[in-house]
């Protein structure tokens, strides 16, 4: 009598294993991806020195502006915090304030006291709380393309410089405010509003103002007719000890980037639950009871042994049937220990008690392969067993 083997028993293979682990290796990937980008975002990989400040040689910096206005007699002071621009300015009248919050320090209160300091104030880049705070006739549009953009507009300073370079953000007007350099979405870069008597300009286009780009087009003009027209000119810029006159959040001491790269997790989180939930397929109704074959159980107790590696485990339950199948076979009643069906199948087949003892009890698998080994020798056994009992 022969012992047929319907499903063979097969190791893990190399692709199998990368079937298994893809999931986790694209989610190490994409974490490895997202803490370059935050690396080049956290300023480890940017330029050289703060933007747009007034001793900053970089091609991000404004010092050579800055000369230029010096040497046109314009006395310029720098300022790191409000206290220091409310100091500098004595005269209101005859002083022009510039205005750069690039790391948004201010509160919306700080931002209410810098629009009285001077009558005439230039605002660089300013955010969506800033333009609302400043005029309800203008919103903050996005972008504008990096082109030569004409003046169009009745302003004295865009007039003499006829064309700037674009970039940065545009604003919309709807009221009584002066737009100009637009786009052809009529986006304006420049906006100048009146505001309880204080002439206030937006410069959306902050590259303008900068080394590197201050010689392209019409920017020097633009940029020494608007902040050059008082004898006096404040270059303020917020810095860290704006910190001390308002409340600390937990966002003031994070990187930019951490909150786009926080959605993204969250989003890549989302899809891959989405991705492994479908995998499985709908939910198919059945009623009850349901029988399952034999067969289908044990090949998915052994899937799950296999990849838990639990090999011990495994040929346990595989010498389980093998001695229940033995005692009925040798005519042990259902309550034969294990240590009566070693004496008879070893009295049955001629073998020493000891290996078959080895065989249905104490060895235990260090690899797959010597699993599957015990596992055709218990076969094996049964088999030859079965063949001195019932002869042919």
């Amino acid at each position: 009598m022969s012992a047929v083997i319907d499903d063979p028993v097969m190791t893990p293979s190399v692709r199998r294993f990368f079937q298994r682990s893809i999931f986790w290796i694209g989610i190490v990937t994409i974490l490895a991806i997202l803490a370059f980008i935050g690396l080049i975002f956290s300023g480890s990989l940017a330029g050289t020195g703060d933007p747009l400040t007034s001793t900053n040689p970089a091609p991000e910096g404004a010092k050579a502006l800055v000369e230029v206005l010096r040497d046109e007699g314009v006395e310029v002071s720098a300022a790191s915090t409000l206290g220091d621009a409310e100091d500098a300015i004595t005269d209101p009248a005859g002083t022009t304030l510039f205005f750069y919050d690039y790391n948004g320090i201010l509160t919306a209160e700080q931002f209410d006291d810098v629009l009285g300091l001077a009558d005439t104030i230039v605002i660089v880049d300013p955010t969506y709380d800033e333009v609302e705070a400043v005029s309800s006739d203008v919103f903050l549009a996005g972008y504008v393309g990096d082109d030569e953009l004409e003046a169009d507009c009745s302003l004295d300073a865009a007039e003499r410089a006829e064309s700037i370079s674009g970039g940065g953000n545009g604003f919309r007007i709807d009221g009584d405010a002066v737009g100009c350099f637009p786009s052809e979405d009529d986006v304006f870069s420049v906006v100048q509003v009146e505001r309880d008597g204080t002439t206030i300009t937006l410069l959306g286009a902050a590259d303008i103002l900068s080394n590197g780009r201050i010689v392209e087009n019409g920017n020097a003009a633009l940029a020494l007719n608007l902040l050059g027209s008082e004898d006096s000119l404040v270059w303020y810029i917020p810095g860290i000890d704006d910190y001390i006159d308002r409340p600390a959040t937990a966002a003031d001491f994070s990187p930019a980037w951490v909150v786009p790269v926080t959605l993204v997790l969250l989003l890549t989180f989302i899809a891959a639950a989405v991705w492994r939930g479908r995998r499985f397929g709908p939910l198919i109704v059945e009623n009850l009871p349901v029988t399952v074959r034999a067969s289908e159980t044990m090949q998915g107790r052994a899937r799950l042994y296999q990849h838990s590696s639990a090999r011990l485990h495994t040929l346990d339950s595989l010498r389980i049937g093998t001695i229940d199948r033995l005692a009925k076979l040798v005519g042990l009643p259902v309550l034969a220990t294990t240590d009566e069906v070693v004496r008879s199948v070893a009295a049955t087949i001629g073998r020493d008690e000891r290996e078959v003892r080895l065989l249905l009890v104490d060895a235990v698998p260090g690899t797959d392969r010597e699993l599957i080994e015990l596992s055709d020798q218990l076969l094996t056994l049964e088999a030859l067993v079965a063949t001195k009992l019932r002869p042919e």
